[in-house]
């Protein structure tokens, strides 16, 4: 079995409506990518959202990576993920590409369609369409970086890429790894299909449902050519340790019951209703419904989120590690936690927790 990476992950939410507020954000958290670059932790990622206040300020995750690569000395930077579908295939493969010139070769290349109705209203995309704009989408970038800056020339209902060399070409051969993030076990079988490294999160199924997500993955893979043993799985949660288990829900519960009702409502508006995210609306009904202890017991109890002590994380990441992750990705910034909270989470555990 290989053994767990521990990397960090980022919505980049901001908690207030100022200027200033916004800007110590990003602030604080390319300086705590440096500290995790100081760790040891393996990657920082970045999510892409649009349109939501105080939940969409990583509406440009390439750009803070490439503030980051100029920080840091061999973290990787981890795209998580480029919703494809709303940008054009050769705009994505240079962007990236750059990137991963910049970094010297430390991109991680995650990929995904998006969940928010709204984002694709805006960006004009037919949301029943989502599935074959990102297939079409990734297979063009994948085909422009295998061209090795020769003329490439693709066809799709979508978009046209007419006999093009792009450029730069990225600094690994022939491309970053690729990553797909799914919250759905149709989501997993695809990028199964492909061989594609996984981004899965627990906060909407709880740990035991996405751990029989994880094995049909490996079923899927095996059966589709591909070793299992080879392809990475990673899980996104929000996490908070402390010197004892009282001291990290006193300082994360708010926080973090804060970030789940922002969630809810990127990934479903208030006014769209859609029987395939019945999934998401029972978890805002539970985060904005319940009283907040009883919600923080219930999100603990499943591993959506983890806040606790040393050897409560302990045994979290054994349970993570038996669902069949091979990495973890702590959200250690989640819903305008203080940033002295967040860096002191961040050294515990990897000084005691995975010490």
């Amino acid at each position: 079995m290989m053994s767990l990476r521990v990397s960090v992950g980022y919505e980049l939410e901001v908690r207030g409506r100022t200027r200033e507020v916004e800007r110590r954000a990003f602030e604080n958290v390319i300086d705590q990518v440096v500290l995790a670059d100081r760790l040891g932790y393996d990657t920082a990622w970045f999510v892409e959202h649009h349109f939501t206040r105080g939940f969409s300020h990583s509406s440009a995750p390439d750009l803070v990576l490439a503030a980051c690569s100029q920080r840091t000395e061999r973290i990787h930077l981890g795209l998580g993920v480029v919703l494809l579908p709303f940008q054009h295939p050769v705009r994505t493969a240079e962007r990236v590409a750059t990137l991963d010139v910049l970094s010297g070769g430390r991109v991680e290349f995650g990929t995904g369609r998006g969940a928010s109705p709204l984002e694709y209203q805006a960006f004009q995309r037919p949301f029943e369409q989502s599935r074959q704009i990102w297939e079409d989408t990734l297979d063009a970038v994948l085909a422009i970086w295998n061209a090795d800056g020769e003329p490439v020339t693709r066809s799709s209902e979508f978009f046209e890429v007419p006999g093009v060399a792009v450029y730069p070409r990225p600094a690994q051969e022939p491309h970053p790894p690729v990553w797909v993030a799914s919250t759905s076990l149709d989501g997993y079988l695809a990028a199964a299909r492909k061989g594609y490294n996984l981004l899965g999160m627990t906060m909407l199924k709880g740990l035991d449902d996405v751990a029989e997500d994880i094995a049909k993955y490996k079923e899927c893979l095996a059966s589709s050519g591909f070793d299992p043993e080879t392809r990475r799985v990673a899980l996104m949660i929000p996490w908070h340790v402390a010197p004892s288990k009282d001291e990290a829900i006193s300082r994360a519960a708010d926080a973090i019951l804060w970030y789940i009702r922002r969630q809810v409502n990127l990934v479903t508006p208030p006014d769209y209703y859609d029987a395939r995210h019945a999934t998401h609306r029972v978890l805002g009904q539970l985060a904005a419904g319940l009283p907040p202890e009883e919600a923080m017991e219930t999100l603990r109890e499943h591993h959506m989120v983890v806040v606790d002590d040393v050897e409560g994380s302990r045994k979290a990441v054994e349970r993570i590690q038996a669902a069949g992750a091979t990495d973890l990705i702590l959200q250690a910034q989640v819903g305008g936690l203080a940033n002295e909270h967040v860096t002191g989470s961040m050294r515990l555990f990897m000084d005691e927790v995975m010490g």
